[in-house]
């Protein structure tokens, strides 16, 4: 019988990444994730080959990965917003040298240093790429302690399939949260020797750049990476719908925002707003095509952020002025409730621009 266990989503994803087989974590403390820290800190050195290192700053950790990475370690590193800022060289660095390696992100109040709150004011910066060059980072956006065990194990694997750098993207809340999980068994490790720095031996030398000074050659590099990205476009896209079979608003919120938006739900339904939800769960690649398909039957969508509104861009790009957007959102680490949600669909968006007033 597979055993479930209540744990924090800080600790699952540190227990869901060991379980995946990292083997190497070099990391930085910074609220709201120090206790993924911590219980790597404790935990990867049980295992054969495990290697714990609290580096000197968000940049030498990310760089550590990489160079962990190279050898064909399974390596991550983790931190919360101000952190994630100074990996993004790094992370670049991984996605130009194509390297596979998860990087996580607990999400807190900004900008700045802000404060220690959950927020989700970082989707530009993970969706985006966030460092400098034509690159993407795959990101999966959990919205329960179930999830961030699966999508942890998940990740590793995309990782290693793409040759890619993978982002977890959470928050504090989220990170802090207990809820019952079952580790799923994690997939074989499916990664070639041939990617792997094992030292020249009595071989041909092979090494790993990303300084490609002929700038055709560096073109047709980054064309090379954009086939890929465009493969991982079709093919990686995951989402979540909830109750959008007769909705006449449906509402786009992934995390946090997500699990507030169920409660909202569950408000509404019995007062007969026919609402739901699309939540997606890559946040890149954004699934754009099944989203426009909700379009065909519901013509008026609401983008609910713990931000000023940042995926609202993607919702747009998404249905192409085939329905009406709204937004609402609250920025710097406020987190809305469920009625404060459902009391802005019903007196705001209801009254105002709901089916009804449309003909």
């Amino acid at each position: 019988m597979t055993e479930k266990v209540l744990m924090s989503g800080n600790h699952i994803i540190g227990e869901a990444a060991i379980r995946a087989g990292c083997r190497f974590y070099a990391g930085y403390p910074i609220t709201p994730q120090n206790e993924l820290c911590e219980y790597m800190s404790e935990h990867i050195r049980e295992q054969e080959g495990g290697v714990f290192i609290q580096s000197e700053s968000e940049i030498a950790a990310v760089n550590m990965v990489e160079g962990a990475a190279s050898t064909g370690a399974r390596a991550m590193t983790s931190s919360s917003s101000p952190g994630i800022s100074l990996k993004q060289e790094g992370i670049s660095f991984l996605a130009a040298c194509e390297i596979p390696a998860l990087i996580v992100n607990i999400m807190r109040g900004g900008p700045g240093l802000g404060n220690i709150r959950p927020s989700q004011g970082d989707y530009f910066q993970a969706t985006r790429g966030g460092g400098h060059g034509d690159y993407r980072t795959i990101v999966l956006a959990p919205a329960t302690c179930q999830e961030m065990a699966d999508l942890t194990m998940d990740a590793f694997d995309l990782a290693d399939r793409y040759r890619t750098p993978v982002m977890l993207l959470a928050d504090g809340m989220m990170g802090q949260m207990m809820e019952p999980v079952v580790f799923k068994e994690p997939k074989p490790r499916d990664y070639p020797d041939m990617f792997m720095l094992r030292g020249a031996g009595g071989g041909k030398s092979h090494f790993i750049r990303g300084l490609l000074l002929d700038q055709l050659e560096e073109e047709e590099h980054n064309w090379k990476l954009a086939r890929k990205y465009a493969i991982i476009e079709q093919r990686e896209t995951r989402c979540e719908y909830f109750q959008t079979e007769d909705a006449d608003v449906v509402i786009v919120a992934y995390g946090t925002s997500a699990r507030v938006a169920k409660g909202a739900i569950k408000r509404l339904r019995p007062m007969g707003m026919k609402v739901g939800l699309f939540r997606p769960i890559t946040l890149w690649p954004f699934p754009m095509n099944e989203l426009r398909k909700l379009s065909e039957k519901t013509k008026y969508f609401l983008d609910f952020e713990m931000s000023l509104g940042q995926m609202i861009d993607d919702v747009r790009l998404a249905l192409q002025g085939y329905a009406d957007i709204g937004f609402f959102g609250r920025p710097g680490g406020v987190v809305p409730t469920p009625v404060e949600l459902a009391n802005i669909i019903e007196q705001r968006y209801f009254k105002n621009n709901g089916p009804e007033k449309r003909g």
